[in-house]
């Protein structure tokens, strides 16, 4: 028995020493290869279990596993995955992920990306895992709505007619970059989300800088800057079939396949996908082909080129007129799917406001590393726009009168409308649709040169040339049952003139901008610690304006150039106090030149603005940033002046038009901004952000109004020193919860406020001393929750996406335009109720 017992203890102990000495640990900090930083949320597993974890902020993990020996798999979207071996207690070391992006080294150069902890601006980076799971059926613009300084809104709802405001700057006065190249429109500054609809699809990584930025571009923006990183050619074999659904008949559904990079250097990425839908709001009904590709060509060791092109060409029924929130109230649709600008022809959906067009965007990229120290990247692109919005004329579309109905918001009876059309015979038709027509050619070329002088100093420069021309005209469309239909406004180019479909009227006009400059930047890193940089620029914008169409005079003229000389200066330092905390300074100055629509506001003529000029902008900026293990947190304070805001228009009356240039109307935007990342256990990450605004014009100015002739006729006042900011919300708030389920499943919870938001108003209008303050828009919190499943589907790897936007069904106003200072008289856009979507991707 004694030997029974004392053989049982020495198994037992065997048996514990090699449980024990099977035990291993893992660790190892993985960045990445495009900036050298931390990849937080990086994935590793042991191979051939669910043992897994994920880095945190700074890039470091650890992990414990049973195995004495083995591998583990680490893994990131978008980038190579790698399988290492370890052997008992390991120290994998520093683990840098190569982009699984062939071809994005000469994007990331001329897209001017910034750098945690060393680029000195507020940032924040969206990625493509996250883009992913939070996008679902929202606007492409509304994944940055957690992100502080941004509004965000649907506007009238229809797809892709959403807007985004930053730090209380619209979308002209913030620049979009898609892989370093902007898409503002050159006319006017605005971005038209419908023209991307497919980036969601394609989109590697998102990061909006605030304030004056990081970009390189020659001319500077206001509110700050949007790059959009997307998708090059994967260097791996493979690629995914995809289809989602979602309410009010949303379908879409799409393919991507990758060659894989090829022993002589060559590789290729497709994406298509197509998209259909009734819309959330009545009449928006839509459709779209979304559309990417992606060459690339490895040609020696210091030479690659590439070639992308994408595009989305849609087309979808709006919302254009807004009502009040009484009026809206009262329908049987309610106020959040109500709308007025829609109806019935012949038993089909008709829309009195109706958009289309297709912009593909092409652009070959050249990447030379010259040596070790120097790399030139060059960007040649190209757009072409075509397309337009509906237009109607006559009384009797959208009168009250002719509705299927009681209400003003009921369908429309274009029925109607065309049989009192063909009855009225020889005297043709008394209302029409027509579109105005917008089509344009760009080409542009952007060039960036980095060179590492030394280890300390980086000095880099460039330019940035482009071309554009923009036609504009108005089309008689559909005649609506009638023979012709005679203009008989005084005031409009076709007086008298018996029109037909495909006649033009009213305007047409081509708009030519040759815009020019050279920028440049240098970076001197003191030490480890502390890096300081200072960039300039300069740019020359011309202007000149070509008209087809004038009341009085036959043929074409054209305008002479106009010329106008921006440019800027911005430095700043940032110094990071240890492993953990950093602060950062940054200023700047520049000079801004109006755009065409401000410089000819007569679009019947070819005489510039004498009183357009530049637009200045002061603006300075501290921040506050920490990484530890568990938390990661920023706090930016911002200040910038606005002077010499451009507010020029043009007033039509029956017998005449007449114009207003208004300077000297400046803004101050100033505020706080707070954002944070929690990682409080391996399973749950919480996420904030806080941005506190304070917004509001400082000055009051008056100005001429001239008729055509250029004429003196009177003087305008405008009272507006002390009025808020109107047209975005001025507090924002945002709370998110992020749970891991399994190392293959996660749920999501996102809160979102948004408060001290201020009707739009025309500032120009406020001609009268001691008017009612603005609308003030209720405030308003909505949650979103996610849901993404992983898991295997026979030999392929599938990835379920369920998602439900504004879960509670919330009812508030999104967008209003303030008349009177009251609810009562503000006209409103409501967002929309509750929305979910189901998405489905399968890899191969």
């Amino acid at each position: 028995m004694k030997k029974f017992s004392l053989f049982l203890c020495i198994v037992v102990l065997t048996s514990l020493t090699t449980f024990a000495y099977a035990q291993s640990s893992i660790k190892g900090i993985i960045i990445d290869s495009d900036m050298n930083s931390p990849l937080p949320g990086a994935n590793i597993i042991v191979k051939g279990t669910t043992n897994g974890t994920t880095t945190d902020f700074e890039g470091s993990f650890a992990l414990n596993t049973d195995l004495n020996s083995g591998e583990v798999v680490i893994s990131y979207v978008g980038y190579v995955t790698q399988t290492i071996a370890f052997s008992g207690d390991t120290d994998l070391g520093t683990i840098t992920l190569m982009s699984s992006n062939v071809g994005l080294d000469e994007i990331m150069i001329v897209a001017s990306v910034a750098v945690d902890r060393k680029t000195p601006v507020a940032v924040s980076t969206i990625k493509a895992e996250e883009i992913a799971i939070k996008l679902g059926t929202q606007e492409f613009p509304e994944i940055l709505k957690a992100t502080p300084g941004v509004y965000v809104t649907r506007q009238g709802g229809g797809y892709g007619d959403s807007k985004i405001n930053l730090r209380g700057f619209n979308s002209e006065n913030v620049a979009v970059m898609i892989n370093g190249v902007p898409v503002n429109d050159m006319e006017n500054g605005a971005v038209y989300w419908s023209n991307w609809a497919g980036l969601g699809d394609v989109t590697s990584t998102m990061q909006v800088q605030r304030g004056l930025g990081a970009s390189k571009v020659a001319v500077a923006s206001v509110g700050g800057t949007i790059n959009i990183i997307t998708k090059t050619t994967d260097a791996e074999q493979g690629g995914n079939v995809k289809s989602s659904v979602a309410n009010d008949g949303y379908l879409k559904y799409g393919m991507t396949y990758s060659t894989g990079l090829s022993d002589k250097g060559f590789a290729a990425t497709v994406s298509a996908a197509k998209i259909s839908g009734n819309g959330y709001v009545d009449g928006t009904e839509f459709s779209g082909y979304n559309y990417f590709l992606s060459l690339s060509q490895q040609i020696n060791d210091a030479h690659r080129i590439s070639f992308t092109a994408f595009g989305s060409q849609q087309e979808h029924g709006q919302r254009y007129n807004r009502s009040t929130i009484d009026e809206l109230k009262d329908t049987d649709s309610g106020p959040r799917k109500a709308n007025k600008d829609w109806g019935y022809k012949d038993g089909e959906v008709y829309h009195q406001s109706y958009n289309f067009y297709h912009k593909p965007q092409m652009s070959v990229n050249h990447l030379w590393n010259i040596n070790d120290e120097s790399v030139l990247s060059t960007a040649l692109y190209a757009s072409f726009g075509s397309g337009g919005g509906r237009r109607d004329e006559g009384s009797k579309i959208g009168s009250d009168d002719y509705r299927i109905g009681s209400s003003g918001l009921t369908p429309i009876d274009f029925d109607r409308i065309v049989a009192e059309n063909r009855a009225n015979g020889v005297n043709g038709s008394s209302d029409i649709i027509s579109s105005s027509r917008n089509s344009h050619e760009w080409y542009g070329i952007l060039s960036s040169y980095k060179n590492r002088v030394n280890d300390r100093l980086t000095v880099s420069g460039g330019f940035d040339g482009r071309y554009y021309i923009g036609s504009h005209w108005y089309q008689v469309d559909d005649l609506l049952g009638g023979q012709f239909y005679l203009d008989n406004e005084v005031n409009t180019f076709a007086y008298g003139k018996p029109l037909k479909v495909g006649d033009r009227y009213n305007k047409d006009y081509d708009g030519i901008v040759i815009r020019y400059g050279l920028f440049g930047q240098a970076e001197y890193q003191y030490n480890d610690k502390l890096n300081f940089f200072v960039a300039a620029d300069v740019s020359n914008s011309n202007y000149k304006q070509k008209e087809y169409m004038n009341r009085t005079i036959t043929g074409d003229r054209t305008s002479d150039a106009k010329n106008f000389v921006g440019y800027g200066v911005k430095g700043g330092g940032n110094y990071n106090l240890d492993m953990s905390n950093n602060v950062f300074v940054n200023v700047g100055y520049f000079s801004k030149a109006p755009f065409l629509d401000a410089v000819f506001i007569n679009e019947d003529g070819i005489d510039a603005n004498p009183d357009a000029v530049n637009e200045k902008v002061f603006s300075a900026e501290v921040g506050y940033g920490f990484r530890g293990e568990k938390l990661s947190a920023n706090v930016n304070v911002y200040y910038t002046q606005w002077l010499d805001k451009a507010n020029a228009g043009r007033v039509s009356t029956n017998d005449d038009v007449y114009f207003y240039n208004l300077k000297g109307i400046d803004a101050l935007h100033q505020g706080i901004e707070i954002d944070l990342r929690y990682k409080a256990t391996d399973h749950l990450t919480v996420t904030g952000m806080a941005s506190l605004g304070d917004w509001k014009w400082t000055s009051d100015t008056s100005g001429p109004i001239r008729n055509q002739s250029g004429d003196v006729l009177s003087i305008v006042d405008v009272f507006a020193d002390g009025l808020k900011v109107g047209d975005a919300a001025q507090t924002t708030f945002a709370l998110g919860a992020n749970y891991k389920l399994a190392n293959k499943s996660n749920v999501y919870v996102d809160y979102h406020f948004a408060g001290d938001n201020y009707a739009s108003y025309d500032v120009t209008n406020r001609g009268t001393e001691n008017l009612p303050d603005v609308w003030k828009i209720p405030d308003f919190g909505l949650f979103d929750v996610g849901l993404r499943h992983t898991f295997e589907m026979g030999d392929f790897d599938a990835v379920l996406i369920g998602k439900v936007n504004n879960v509670f069904n919330t009812e508030y106003v999104s967008d209003a335009n303030d008349v009177g200072g009251t609810a009562s008289g503000a006209q409103v856009y409501f967002g929309p109720g509750r929305t979910y979507s189901v998405g489905l991707q399968v890899n191969f």
